[in-house]
């Protein structure tokens, strides 16, 4: 995520169906067989599903006593009356005996829910939705839940006062989930310890376009209304899935290495857009030789007209941009689908591993394309005093979600990696990168692994470094 421009925290360089469906991906065989680490580990006791995965930033984020291996999602939006009416397939393993359990789902208004298509007992508690299916669900067990459900979505305010979910344009939607704006249009397991692969089948007026994760799977016309479907194969984590509405450009090609790009763009954007676009393969294989092999089937950009919005997002796979995107923020975004959606969170306050590691990148891609190196960009941050905001808290733990997005987590995170970088050499400091992408390729990862394994690849001491750049507060004394 690029920081809202509204905050003035940030960046360096630029300073954020209608039937239950019967079969399933084969992949989600694969995710059924692993619970994400929430599911196995916070649960209640007894047979009621937590009502949070336990996050101390966001309590009430993600649910316990399951693990969602699968969504499909069928939506029909009218950008005109802002209406969404959806239905909400998920295909889901219990991780303890089941009585009850939670979906997050926020403002809309739900219609039904089955459990293996019997009819199943539900009511609203906040953000909650809680369901009670007619038999108790046996530890092990996969299930099918369906939620139908309808209404006007909109965005929630995150704790730091930008907008987050659900975005209303002009002209359709901008759908930007982090990090809690998942249950504005669909109901969830939503915090990124539970990932899962996705089907969407969007269907908007007919001259609109529908954008979501993964690889497009074709578009069909009838009646007035064009709905277009995707599939992202890959596990995702809520925050990171859109499906973004509007009237764009579209561009589609295969990349040298087989990946299936989708561009879609505002035409009052087009102008400024194209020549940032047009390096995305360069860009994406640059990156690929630093991090590893890219770590999805499918790619592409979304940059739409949502000048109240002040961010761009990592959404996976295909990047949502609310304006034209200057190319260090094209590296930024793209550098995320390594770290911080191919390799994921397990607690919002290790957020500098998604956020420090993409800030990072844009250094590296100024040090080798012509513009300032890594240690003059670190030099000139380190030069601002010791009352300047860059050090108002450690980006190990920010101390709370009003301060996910500030200037530490992106910039003294960065400056971490360099610090690193200095203490091993670069040899062993990219084998460390590409070690992390590949060991936690699909998975998720913290600050405690991500330090045992720098000191595992390089043969150093690191730990003490480490923690000083994270968790000591004030401007840290170099080595």
């Amino acid at each position: 995520m690029t920081p809202p421009r509204k905050r003035t925290a940030g960046r360096i360089a630029v300073l954020r169906r209608e039937a239950v469906v019967t079969t399933v991906p084969v992949a989600v065989a694969a995710l059924l067989a692993a619970a994400g680490p929430a599911a196995a580990g916070t649960a209640a006791a007894g047979t009621a599903g937590a009502a949070g995965a336990g996050d101390p930033y966001f309590p009430l984020e993600g649910n316990g006593g399951y693990h969602v291996a699968h969504y499909d999602l069928s939506l029909r939006y009218d950008p005109h009356t802002r209406h969404l009416d959806g239905r909400a397939t998920l295909t889901a393993r219990a991780t303890q005996r089941l009585t009850r359990f939670d979906l997050d789902l926020k403002g809309l208004k739900v219609t039904g829910v089955t459990v293996d298509h019997v009819k199943a007992a539900y009511r609203r508690d906040g953000q909650e939705l809680v369901i009670t299916p007619r038999t108790a669900l046996r530890k092990g067990r996969t299930f099918r839940v369906a939620v139908d459900y309808g209404g006007t979505p909109g965005p929630v305010t995150d704790p730091d006062g930008s907008p987050d979910g659900w975005i209303p344009t002009d002209d359709g939607a901008f759908v930007a989930g982090e990090p809690q704006g998942a249950m504005t249009w669909f109901p969830a397991n939503g915090h990124p310890e539970d990932k899962s692969s996705y089907d969407f089948s969007l269907t908007v007026p007919e001259g609109h376009t529908a954008v979501a994760n993964g690889v497009y799977r074709g578009r069909h016309t009838a009646h007035g209304r064009t709905t277009f479907r995707w599939r992202q194969s890959e596990p995702m984590a809520a925050y990171l899935a859109t499906a973004t509405i509007g009237t764009f450009d579209v561009e589609r090609y295969t990349t040298r290495d087989g990946i299936e790009v989708y561009n879609a763009v505002d035409p009052r954007a087009a102008a400024a857009a194209a020549p940032v676009l047009k390096k995305l393969p360069s860009v994406l294989a640059w990156e690929s030789r630093l991090f590893g092999p890219y770590p999805f089937r499918a790619a592409g950009s979304i940059v739409d007209h949502a000048p109240d919005v002040g961010y761009a997002l990592e959404t996976q796979t295909r990047p949502v941009y609310d304006r034209a995107p200057a190319l260090s923020t094209l590296v930024h975004e793209n550098a995320h689908q390594w770290f911080g959606d191919s390799v994921s969170l397990t607690r919002w306050k290790d957020i500098w591993l998604n956020e420090g590691f993409a800030t990072y990148a844009e250094w590296l891609y100024s040090e080798q394309h012509g513009g300032a190196s890594a240690q003059q960009t670190f030099d000139a941050l380190y030069a601002r005093p010791a009352s300047d905001g860059l050090w108002a808290y450690p980006p190990g733990d920010p101390g709370g979600p009003a301060h996910l997005f500030g200037t530490p987590v992106y910039a003294r995170g960065a400056m971490t990696l360099h610090e690193l970088r200095r203490a091993v050499g670069d040899r062993a400091f990219f084998r460390i990168l590409r070690a992390w992408a590949a060991g936690h390729r699909h998975g998720h990862g913290t600050t405690a692994q991500f330090t045992a394994l720098a000191e595992r690849v390089s043969g150093r001491n690191v730990a003490g470094l480490l923690h000083t750049w994270l968790y000591e507060p004030g401007k840290p004394r170099r080595a």
